[in-house]
């Protein structure tokens, strides 16, 4: 399986920034797709986790602001990211499991300005 992630960049605080990450492979036993990131000097969290079938888990930080969703025939999983802080400044990476293991994209680089 691999995970493509793209829609990172740069946005000034108060902003709105959309993630997509596409799988390939191997992928019809996929289930959960989801969200991390890592901020600078921290461990690497959850955002958000979305199952196959549209069932949706946040981290606390995140709910509200944040909203996941799955395209199954894209095989496709979004994170919409609305009022942007600074401290949302991270890498966030791109995530996907089958019953055997877990697959990570390469992460992409969210930068909020303040």
């Amino acid at each position: 399986v691999q995970l493509q992630a793209s829609g990172g960049g740069l946005v000034q605080a108060g902003g709105s920034l959309r993630l997509s990450c596409a799988a390939s492979g191997s992928i019809f036993s996929l289930d959960a797709m989801g969200w991390y990131r890592q901020a600078p000097g921290e461990q690497r969290e959850l955002v958000a986790i979305i199952s196959k079938g549209g069932i949706a888990r946040y981290g606390d930080s995140w709910k509200g602001r944040f909203t996941i969703s799955r395209d199954n025939a894209k095989n496709t999983v979004y994170l919409q990211m609305n009022s942007l802080k600074p401290e949302d400044t991270a890498v966030y990476y791109c995530t996907a499991g089958d019953i055997q293991r877990d697959y990570w994209g390469q992460g992409t680089l969210v930068t909020v300005s303040s």
